[in-house]
């Protein structure tokens, strides 16, 4: 491919518009009732506050399009964009609009993202399987923020400095995760603050949006505690947690016979955080625990712990006081009480790591920046990536079986960020948009499903 060397250019074209599968997408957030949400549920008061069931959903249009910031809302005021949509904002009144946010408002956006994502369910296929068994994944990431402005600020577990976002995802075996909740929180927020609400809410969020079968909450070690396991039975649903090396759990398994031990081999090599190693081969065992028991003995939950050992290629790296107990191995514990085979139950629990892929999704689009230096304004907006990156993964799962998993990226480049022309036919709107687009019949399929005239036939 060689560049044309006779070539001009010039921005003069007000019919063009370079995004048109954001009309689509904003019709199927109109049909999952985003904006009658809003209108229902979201009550700000002052300056700025009005026409918030048209500002909502411009500050998501703007985040499935690709925007990071405030000032890229601009994305949404260009070529023909003001005949393809109405109710469009500059970014200036936009973040005058979030910067109106109080931390109870903040709250009912959560509650109008969690009946969004409902309603997402019945307009498109995003959640296949769910009603068999689905697995709710929670874990926290540190935002990193530069300068001294920003409320909330701090630095967290990984010694950067920023805000921490809590996350909650829910995937099935047939299906890429969709967010079923999110929490914005101070940077040097411990992990596990507040994990036990956060995910009794997701619960039912979860359950709300089709989870009915079995349904299993999985979580690193800095959520194995009381809460988010009584949680999880409050709630009818299972539990998948690493356990902390504590002394209880080392002494459990120190009791586990030589013979107990059982090959595994991962069709897909773990990342060995503390040998920095990908392991393919390993050996599990597992026994009957009861944890928590510094609490009351009513709140004492016995279930599973399910061990994997690795072999230690540092003998030198065993912990102080393990020398005798862990000296070739490495252990890792799984405290569980899902009924599945213990082989099973850990290779489920390892497919935890999934939930990174949203992280890094999220960091990669709206998450890029956290915008304002307002907490509440901060918060607003993980809420409202949330509600773009769960509209994003329903309009691929509407498109077809490959877009239902593909990352929100490519989402955006194959359906959303397409070109097209807009001319008037018949009193009606036409995109002409490019011959021999590689993602036409995707494109087109999704188009069918959310605006397409009734009767109308695809070319």
């Amino acid at each position: 491919m060689q560049s044309s060397h006779n070539l001009t250019a010039v921005f003069d074209d007000p019919n063009l518009v370079s995004c048109a599968g954001l009309a689509p997408t904003m019709a199927l957030a109109q049909r999952a009732g985003l904006a009658r949400l809003v209108t229902k549920h979201l009550t700000l008061e002052g300056d700025g506050s009005a026409n918030a069931h048209l500002k909502i959903p411009a500050l998501v249009a703007g985040m499935v399009a690709g925007a990071d910031s405030i000032d890229d809302m601009d994305l949404l005021r260009h070529g023909g964009m003001d005949r393809l949509f109405t109710g469009v904002r500059a970014p200036s009144t936009l973040g005058t609009f979030l910067r109106t946010f109080t931390f109870g408002h903040v709250r009912q956006l959560d509650a109008i993202a969690s009946r969004f994502l409902t309603g997402l369910t019945k307009q498109s296929p995003v959640l296949p399987g769910a009603h068999r068994i689905a697995y709710l994944d929670v874990d926290d990431t540190i935002k990193a923020t530069h300068g001294y402005a920003k409320q909330g600020v701090g630095y967290g577990y990984n010694h950067v400095k920023g805000v921490n976002a809590l996350i909650a995802t829910l995937s099935t075996p047939l299906a890429a995760p969709v967010i079923v909740g999110t929490r914005l929180r101070k940077g040097n927020t411990n992990s596990a603050r507040g994990a036990g609400k956060f995910v009794a809410d997701a619960l039912a969020t979860s359950r709300a949006a089709g989870a009915t079968g079995e349904l299993i909450v999985r979580a690193d070690s800095a959520y194995y505690g009381h809460d988010v396991a009584a949680a999880a039975h409050r709630s009818g649903a299972r539990f998948s947690v690493t356990a902390r090396m504590n002394t209880a759990v080392t002494a459990a398994i120190s009791t586990i016979s030589e013979e107990s031990w059982v090959p595994i081999r991962y069709p897909n090599a773990i990342w060995d955080e503390d040998e920095q190693r990908l392991v393919s081969d390993a050996e599990v065992a597992e026994i009957p625990f009861t944890a928590f028991t510094s609490r009351r003995k009513s709140e004492h939950i016995t279930a599973r712990l399910i061990v994997r050992r690795v072999k230690r290629l540092n003998p030198t790296s065993v912990p102080a006081g393990q020398g005798e107990l862990f000296p070739t191995y490495r252990h890792h514990g799984v405290f569980t009480d899902t009924p599945l085979p213990m082989l099973d139950a850990e290779v489920a629990h390892r497919a935890h790591a999934i939930i990174e892929q949203v992280h890094a999704d999220l960091r990669s689009g709206p998450l890029a920046h956290a915008p304002s230096g307002s907490f509440a304004a901060n918060s607003a907006w993980l809420v409202l990536a949330a509600i773009a990156f769960n509209l994003t993964r329903a309009a691929g799962a509407l498109a077809s079986l490959f877009h239902a998993k593909a990352t929100t990226a490519t989402i955006r480049d194959q359906l959303i960020s397409v070109p097209a022309r807009l001319a008037r036919s018949a009193r009606r709107l036409r995109l002409h948009l490019p011959e021999g687009w590689p993602w036409q019949y995707a494109w087109e399929v999704l188009f069918a499903a959310t605006c397409a005239p009734p009767g109308t036939a695809r070319n």
